[in-house]
């Protein structure tokens, strides 16, 4: 589930392959948005910019949505299993996606091409986060483990990771 950045929208995700968006002032049904068939529908994450919905599947492909007409209008392949978590940066510029095939990939938006993929991962990547300057990701993993990225320049670098008792399914960084 993810709310747009102005409260408008709510989109849901489900395990009957749809993508539902509402309208949260009345808490009305827009439009159901159908692009992974036969497949459950994991994470979906709004643009900063509310014009593009994002959505992650056990199809391992990243569609991308225009909210206003809801076509597809764009899809994103690289993950190997399970599409689990995503979130736009803040800029909207760059989409991270972390999955059940242990990586965490960033992709650019505007080329739809992956520009990183992480692969220091051992288990599952659950959830991804990025700082509200954008500077930072962090990541949720079903190893129990949280780690900071540096994504600030083309080099990206790990900053700490932290063991946790139990798998980290939901993360994010505070302004």
């Amino acid at each position: 589930v993810a709310y747009s950045l102005d409260g408008k929208l709510i989109a849901s995700a489900s395990r009957d392959s749809t993508i539902k968006l509402w309208n949260a002032r009345r808490k009305t049904l827009l439009r159901t948005l159908l692009g992974h068939p036969d497949a459950a529908v994991f994470c979906v994450a709004f643009s900063p910019d509310g014009k593009t919905l994002a959505s992650g599947s056990e199809d391992k492909l990243i569609k991308l949505w225009d909210i206003s007409t809801g076509t597809q209008i764009g899809e994103l392949k690289g993950h190997k299993d399970w599409v689990n978590t995503l979130a736009f940066s803040p800029r909207g510029d760059i989409l991270a996606s972390g999955s059940d095939d242990n990586t965490l990939r960033l992709w650019d938006v505007a080329s739809r091409r992956q520009t990183h993929a992480l692969l220091n991962y051992t288990n599952s990547v659950l959830s991804v986060a990025f700082s509200p300057d954008g500077k930072y990701l962090a990541t949720g993993d079903d190893d129990g483990f949280l780690t900071l990225w540096d994504v600030a320049s083309s080099k990206i670098r790990q900053l700490k990771r932290l063991r946790l008792l139990a798998p980290v399914s939901s993360c994010t960084i505070p302004l």
